[in-house]
């Protein structure tokens, strides 16, 4: 027999408060306290209640607002894709709302409930939700997810795993045969495909690989990472991401660790400011900009009605060789 669906009245006695109340939190939230608010979404989470406003909302073909949602709006790497979704979002009559989820798939799914149950669909830019909560999302309103393929859902991700491959080969072509990979989020998607590609091509190569982390995907992650860094023997690293890589950079530097003579570094997204460092960083680059404008225009396909768009969209990534690599230390 099929579970029922938890209701309003399982969530209230989940926190203890009234179904009234609960009730409230979700049609009209400005009229609940942040504290009460907070307690009660997260007693929904808990038991994995889904809101109602959702099946209540104006039909979506009506509705010409679409959801950015964006892991941490801090990061450069996500300014080309949110400028890039919005401008083609303003060619096709849409306006483009974005939320921060802040690296929470917690708060990221409150936010997707709430903002979905008056926008068209969403956008989930490297999504941390697990993939059931994704597709039951996608249950109530179309989506497309970027840097993240979950089966059953429209997705466009550039092919970092490739990149790092290359990192490996470009590192052990300069003499390198022991290095670590800095990890990112262990809930990150993409994180799981680049320490997979890097630990596969390190097996091929015979080089050593040791895997650090997992670290916040920022520069305070990076400056934790280079203190794992400086107690292991390895001549180079692999960051998830250029922020790690340049936290890492900058705290070396502030140690008295030279990059490249004591250890290379590599990056990953070519981010803004990844050639302004000193050195300037070696890193993984993809089309950022051509994810977020086709993100839009495959969900655009699915509201205007003209089929689901495509199921699957990979995009070419390229080494962008800077001063942070050399040959290993004699």
């Amino acid at each position: 027999m099929e579970q029922a669906r938890p209701t309003i009245y399982d969530v209230a006695r989940h926190c203890g408060l009234a179904a009234s109340t609960v009730s409230r939190t979700f049609s009209n939230p400005a009229r609940v306290s942040p504290g009460t608010r907070e307690r009660v979404q997260a007693a929904a989470y808990e038991i994995g209640y889904e809101p109602r406003p959702l099946a209540r909302a104006e039909a979506p073909g009506r509705i010409r607002v679409l959801t950015l949602v964006v892991t941490d709006i801090s990061n450069p790497y996500y300014a080309d894709v949110i400028k890039a979704a919005q401008a083609r979002a303003i060619e096709r009559d849409y306006t483009l709302a974005l939320t921060d989820s802040d690296e929470s798939a917690r708060l990221e799914a409150n936010n997707l409930r709430q903002l979905l149950a008056t926008t068209s669909g969403g956008i989930l830019a490297t999504s941390r939700l697990s993939d059931d909560a994704v597709r039951q999302i996608g249950g109530y309103r179309p989506i497309v997810m970027i840097n993240r393929e979950v089966e059953g859902v429209p997705s466009l991700v550039v092919d970092t795993a490739a990149g790092m491959r290359k990192a490996v080969r470009h590192l052990a072509v300069l003499g390198h045969r022991r290095i670590a990979y800095l990890s990112g989020p262990r809930n990150s998607w993409v994180n799981g495909q680049r320490w997979q590609a890097v630990r596969e091509e390190t097996s091929e190569l015979d080089m050593e690989v040791t895997f650090l982390g997992p670290f916040p995907p920022n520069r305070r992650g990076g400056e934790d990472a280079a203190d794992a860094l400086v107690l292991g023997k390895v001549s180079a690293a692999i960051g998830y991401n250029d922020l790690i890589a340049i936290g890492v950079l900058q705290r070396l530097r502030a140690t008295g660790v030279r990059v490249p003579d004591d250890l290379s570094l590599i990056g990953c997204d070519d981010i803004f400011g990844a050639d302004l460092t000193v050195p300037g960083l070696t890193t993984i680059a993809g089309p950022a900009d051509k994810l977020g404008s086709q993100a839009v225009d495959a969900l655009h396909t699915r509201l205007s009605g003209h089929g689901d768009g495509p199921g699957s969209v990979t995009f070419e990534s390229h080494m962008v060789i800077r001063g942070s690599t050399g040959p290993p230390a004699t």
